[in-house]
């Protein structure tokens, strides 16, 4: 059986979901979007149009709560299923929107640059541990107006494995789905078997802007998976409890599934977050707090409680290298992440709040995935007898390492780290170089970007795509693909 926690009594659970509807109706839900208010009036919602609030009746939002599906799979460039969204199934994928990389030479954060991000995505491609790319860092060198696409392009060019994403604009969003469709074979074949989640985000507290709000209208008649990402901030744009920044990000989430829904029922929708405390002493807004993750593993029990599959930002630190902080925050955060069961971790790799990338971080939080897999692969009834049978004829002496049946079953115990972890004697550790976790996570790095292949792409839809971001990029003076090989 899978370990799990669940930190909200059924109690406190149903007086979080009451709240939150509650908090839709008074004070409302600040919507900006003309067509989104216009889709909440059919539906029976009072619409404030002098203010842009709509209050959302209970009865309207559990309505479209009913189309929400429970879960969906998404799919890798070749077709195959991957990820499974729903239930407690876990898994992960590297933080994003990282606007600086760690340099592994001078520990410096510099900007990043289109290259960082390759490196990312080849890294990320041969680590298993992921199940899942991110558009993980920006591309300072693109024009904002078309940076959020030519990520995709650098994920679709170098990765095979499906994706978390998201459009800063309406027009983008369009063409990032183009550019999705062109190796799902059509948009509709891509409704049918999604490669990408689009992130869409609230504006904390209670406010779907403009584009937010056109963002989930556009995701949902398109098909395509759309995880909402509210962010309260407690102690500054949400309450200071963290239960009651849970009732804001509960209250957050009904709303945008109920403009979602009512734009397209039954399209795919996530029930995420990147919640924070605020540090009153910093100013600062710890991702690597254990009460961010309390605040994460008790809005994904909500959501799992409505029948949503479910999101979060854990596995990353606050910390300004990789260091101890940044082990222990990563570590510790991952695993209340997964002990939740929450469906796609985000965040392994980032630094100083999500706003640096590390690829050595990477690396070994790629590490301690490995051993919360093993965690919640659980304990496991391998032999007829639990111990009995080994220890017949054992006469008192430790020899179970000659016994046939450790041999057989070791590896199936036991899951083995890469060279980043050193298990080593003192003697090997000095012998080695007597390095930290950091070279040693150099190294790692430097063999697997030797090892990675550029995942096959048919010669028609290499071309197709060049075609489309060529044209872009040549339209905002750039002439060279930075990045390509």
């Amino acid at each position: 059986m899978q370990p799990k926690i669940e930190l909200l009594s059924r109690g406190i659970l149903d007086r979080i979901v009451d709240e939150a509807y509650a908090l839709l109706m008074k004070p409302g839900i600040k919507v900006q979007s003309p067509e989104a208010r216009q889709l909440l009036a059919e539906a029976g919602v009072t619409i404030d149009e002098v203010n842009e609030v709509a209050h959302i009746p209970e009865n309207v939002a559990r309505k479209a709560l009913e189309t929400v599906p429970h879960e969906f799979t998404l799919y890798n460039r070749f077709g195959e299923p991957t990820v499974r969204y729903g239930g407690d199934a876990v898994h992960f994928d590297p933080g994003s929107s990282g606007v600086h990389v760690l340099d592994p030479d001078t520990f410096e954060h510099r900007p990043s640059y289109a290259p960082d991000l390759v490196k990312v995505i080849k890294l990320t491609e041969m680590l298993p541990e992921f199940a899942a790319q991110s558009t993980a860092i920006v591309c300072n060198e693109i024009p904002k107006s078309i940076g959020d696409l030519y990520r995709l392009f650098l994920v679709l060019t170098y990765s095979s494995k499906p994706m978390i994403t998201g459009a800063f604009s309406i027009r983008t969003l369009q063409i990032m789905f183009d550019m999705l469709a062109i190796f799902a074979g059509s948009r509709q074949a891509l409704a049918e078997k999604p490669q990408a989640v689009f992130d869409v985000c609230p504006s904390p507290p209670l406010i779907w802007s403009n584009f937010g709000s056109q963002n989930l209208i556009e995701l949902a008649r398109a098909g395509v998976p759309a995880q909402i990402v509210s962010m309260p901030l407690a102690g500054a744009a949400a309450p200071v409890t963290l239960l009651g920044a849970v009732v804001q990000h509960a209250a957050e989430c009904i709303s945008g599934m109920t403009i979602h829904q009512l734009a397209k029922s039954g399209s795919p929708i996530v029930w995420g977050g990147a919640p924070a405390i605020f540090d009153m002493r910093q100013g600062t807004t710890p991702m690597g707090a254990i009460e961010t993750a309390m605040i994460d593993a008790a809005y994904a029990q909500v959501g799992k409680s409505l029948g949503f599959p479910t999101h979060t930002y854990l596995g990353a630190s606050d910390a300004k290298i990789v260091d101890a902080q940044a082990g222990l925050e990563s570590g510790v955060t991952a695993m209340v992440g997964a002990l939740a069961g929450i469906n796609m971790i985000s965040g392994p790799g980032m630094l100083d709040f999500l706003a640096c990338m590390s690829p050595e971080k990477l690396i070994v939080d790629a590490e301690a995935i490995r051993m919360v897999f093993r965690l919640l692969d659980g304990m496991h009834v391998l032999t007829d007898t639990l111990a009995i049978d080994m220890f017949e004829d054992i006469q008192f002496k430790g020899d179970f390492l000659k016994q046939k049946v450790t041999k057989q079953l070791f590896s199936k115990e036991q899951s083995l780290p890469s060279s980043v972890i050193d298990r080593g004697s003192i003697r090997s550790w000095q012998a080695g170089g007597s390095t930290d976790t950091f070279t040693r996570a150099k190294g790692r790095a430097k063999e697997l970007l030797a090892a990675y292949q550029k995942p096959a792409i048919s010669a028609s839809q290499e071309k197709a795509l060049l075609e489309m971001v060529s044209s872009l990029t040549r339209e905002n003076g750039i002439e060279q693909l930075p990045g390509i090989d």
